[in-house]
């Protein structure tokens, strides 16, 4: 039985993608929108190594992010990651924090693309239009289920975001005019940590 791709990439939509990675050959996991989504898509492909007692792969999240750090068409690397929407400060749990957990609020992972500048992500289930209470510099809807789901299947993880806009009242619409924009750039990143066989 052939052996699974030891790199993983994933993306909410091929429009991130914008054909790059389908022209290359890599295969793309497209995860859909959302956290749910996220977690569901990705728990299911890592369950195939697990079915063929093989070790987790190292799983690339590439995607657009909105943020008022960052200029829009920065790229940075995200390494620590919060839940930005998960609020039960009402039970006396801090905002972010999620209500008898035995994984932290803030998951952080080995630090890869040291080249690029870092960023704390904040993942929710909505499009942001305005700053996050949270400490993140980006926003986006999948990463920090992505990266719970490596923290518990004890898969390595990285991810870098595209800033497609400024996380406010022109979001949506810069967000549509750049999302494809970064799919080059994270071939190239890619490339930079696939196996020699491309990651396949």
């Amino acid at each position: 039985m052939a052996h699974l791709p030891r790199v993983i990439v994933v993306m909410a939509l091929p429009a991130e993608s914008d054909g790059v990675f389908e022209s290359a050959g890599v295969p793309v996991l497209f995860c859909g929108v959302g956290k749910v989504n996220a977690a569901i898509t990705l728990t299911r492909e890592l369950a195939r190594y697990a079915q063929r007692t093989q070790s987790p792969p190292l799983v690339l999240n590439f995607g657009s992010a909105g943020s008022r750090v960052h200029p829009t068409g920065a790229l940075v690397a995200c390494h620590e990651f919060v839940q930005r929407d998960m609020d039960a400060r009402g039970l006396g749990f801090a905002l972010g924090a999620t209500p008898y957990d035995t994984a932290p609020p803030r998951l952080t992972f080995a630090v890869r693309f040291a080249q690029l500048p870092p960023a704390v992500c904040g993942s929710g289930d909505s499009f942001a239009t305005t700053a996050s209470e949270l400490d993140c510099a980006v926003l986006d809807m999948e990463a920090y289920a992505l990266a719970k789901t490596c923290w518990l299947e004890k898969a390595p993880f990285a991810c870098v975001k595209y800033v497609s806009d400024g996380a406010d009242h022109a979001a949506a619409g810069h967000w549509q005019s750049n999302v494809h924009k970064a799919a080059q750039d994270f071939l190239a990143l890619y490339r930079s940590v696939s196996d020699p066989a491309g990651g396949r």
